[in-house]
């Protein structure tokens, strides 16, 4: 009796903390310390939930005593991989299709490059084939930057990079972003801000017209920077309050941390809407390269208000060798019918 009793109270905490993991949205927690560290990962978290139940059905075929328990386990193990997986797939798993560019499409590149690791000539090819007319740089210091500037206009792509740096101490607190002369000049808005711990660039166009851009890199969610974490979210839905912006970099956010911030109904981040998601491919991680992109967290993202529809969106997997712990995301925009 105390043997089952035991097993009972083992299965409702289980199922509580598997429905926290599985749609942390629902009790307002996805921001909370620990639980915003283990829902990066839900690609990981349904392999490893399938592991489980292979394991629990092996030991309850082996053993009368435990075979009640560890079917209720598997059962339960099983409903947490398919609430993941159905998750994953409505977010898309890589729909890579692209019409031709059109006169009105943006090309829009982030890479953060873990302090110019992959080199000026690498993040310039990357940026060259992708035709890229925004490109965000988080990590990237102001030498690489011009680089891979210079790299760009040599091919025909001119563009004129902007860096701003929380002190020279280290490289992950430069962040760049680079802006093709085709859509005019472009200046540091002061007045805007920025993320705490490390800098996030808004830029402004001269002339007024053209999309706002914000080069994106929020700190990461350690549980000494939680609070910054949470604040740089809360600065970036504010960066995208209205009228016509593009976001793009390091959010160190999933989709699932960024619940609750969007504006209106469909929108992401204050008024703006996840590319990714759009373009079906928002399952798909861009951290760490050492794990497939399947199985890593989606936290790198381009996002824009209603001006732009989404053409396409990539996850750039061929590069995970460069030097690099994240992977280069490029998005297609194409300017929205009024």
């Amino acid at each position: 009796m105390f043997r089952r009793l035991l097993a009972a109270l083992l299965l409702i905490a289980l199922s509580a903390f598997a429905l926290v993991l599985g749609w942390p949205q629902l009790f307002s927690v996805q921001r909370v310390a620990g639980i915003a560290q283990l829902v990066s990962f839900r690609g990981a978290a349904a392999v490893a939930a399938f592991l489980v139940l292979v394991v629990l059905l092996v030991l309850a075929a082996a053993s009368r005593r435990f075979r009640r328990l560890g079917l209720s386990l598997a059962a339960l193990a099983l409903v947490f991989a398919l609430v993941n997986a159905a998750v994953l797939a409505s977010r898309g798993f890589g729909d890579t299709s692209q019409p031709a560019r059109a006169a009105t499409d943006l090309t829009v590149m982030s890479w953060n490059t873990l302090g110019d690791a992959p080199g000026p000539t690498a993040i310039a090819r990357l940026a060259i084939d992708s035709d890229a007319d925004i490109v965000s740089l988080p990590e990237t210091t102001e030498e690489t930057a011009k680089a891979v500037a210079v790299l760009m206009t040599a091919a025909g792509l001119p563009m004129i990079s902007h860096t701003v740096a929380h002190g020279l101490v280290s490289k992950a607190r430069s962040t760049s972003v680079l802006i093709s002369t085709a859509l005019g000049a472009y200046h540091l808005d002061t007045a805007a801000g920025s993320t705490l711990t490390l800098p996030s660039l808004v830029m402004v166009p001269d002339s007024g017209a053209g999309p706002r851009i914000v080069a994106v890199h929020a700190v990461a969610p350690l549980l000494s920077e939680l609070a910054n974490w949470n604040a740089d979210l809360r600065w970036l839905a504010g960066a995208c309050r209205s009228g016509n912006v593009i976001l793009a970099g390091d959010f160190n956010a999933t989709l699932d941390h960024l619940a609750g911030l969007g504006s209106a109904p469909g929108t992401t981040l204050g008024a703006c809407t996840d590319a990714a998601v759009q373009a079906k491919t928002g399952a798909m991680g861009s951290w760490p390269t050492g794990v497939p992109a399947l199985l890593g967290a989606p936290i790198d993202h381009v996002m824009a208000t209603n001006n732009w529809a989404v053409v396409g969106v990539r996850v750039v997997e061929n590069l995970d060798g460069a030097g690099s712990d994240h992977r280069p995301l490029v998005a297609r925009l194409r300017a929205a019918a009024p």
